[in-house]
């Protein structure tokens, strides 16, 4: 089996965006409402916010892919401080509780793998995120919002540490 980490935002960026109130193009970060607890999803804990939490609303540069396939993506973060999803071999909560995900396979070179992406609802992405981290050509990829298309969590192949020293 491939083993795999979905990567949460840094917390050293996270904690930016709330104490500078700036997203990472210098847009004030706007504090909104959960309404339910499936569209407001965490970028930090990949958890999703409870009706009623004050989420911050920004515009996020995931890094990759650069060129071609570059893009922006907004993201809400908890308003208070959370910890980052660290479980490995996890699909993280967020991915599930969407509706709709794009699974989305990219090269080492930063090219799209359209023949491994996959849309379907959250709750069915154990295949085709499986298929696409099993493939060689695969160097990581990004699970993002079906219809509006922000980014939910890059998904990375875990290597094999070295074993320790006797």
């Amino acid at each position: 089996m491939t083993r795999y980490r979905c990567v949460p935002i840094g917390t050293d960026i996270a904690e930016r965006f709330r104490r500078s109130g700036r997203d990472d193009f210098d847009n004030p970060v706007r504090t909104v409402t959960a309404t339910d607890a499936s569209g407001f999803p965490c970028r930090q804990c990949l958890c999703c916010a409870d009706p009623g939490e004050p989420m911050l609303l920004g515009s996020y540069d995931f890094g990759r892919p650069r060129g071609i396939y570059w893009a922006p993506s907004p993201i809400f973060l908890h308003a208070r401080s959370c910890g980052s999803f660290v479980t490995a071999d996890v699909v993280a909560p967020i991915l599930r509780a969407n509706t709709l995900v794009s699974v989305r396979s990219y090269d080492a070179a930063d090219l799209c793998l359209y023949d491994l992406g996959h849309v379907c609802p959250g709750a069915e992405i154990d295949a085709p995120l499986l298929r696409a981290l099993g493939d060689p050509r695969t160097a990581f990829v990004n699970v993002h919002t079906a219809r509006p298309g922000c980014l939910l969590s890059r998904v990375e192949r875990m290597t094999a540490s070295p074993s320790a020293a006797p």
